[in-house]
């Protein structure tokens, strides 16, 4: 009796695939979701606080500017996270 070796070609092709899955960073949802936080932050920075009482800024400037570098962080340790192991394209500078 002979043993066929099964090999299922859609499980291998996927696993390529995967790997080439990461896309650039200007063609992300994640882009758009830090440009939106970003500019929130330094709205509400802007907005919030000044009530000519001279009282205490409660979201001063350096708040959103910590705030913001969190979100930096957070944005390229997700960056980072997408591309690792991930081969490049030669699609990627189109």
């Amino acid at each position: 009796m002979s043993t066929t070796n099964t090999v299922d070609t859609n499980t291998h092709r996927a696993a390529r695939t995967h790997t080439d899955e990461t896309r650039p960073a200007r063609k992300t949802t994640e882009l758009i979701a830090y440009v939106a936080a970003v500019l929130a932050v330094a709205l509400t920075a802007l907005v919030v606080g000044n009530d000519g009482d001279n009282t205490a800024d409660p979201f001063s400037a350096e708040q959103a500017l910590r705030y913001i570098t969190f979100l930096t962080i957070g944005y390229m340790i997700a960056r980072g996270l997408a591309k690792s192991g991930s081969r490049g394209r030669v699609s990627d500078n189109d």
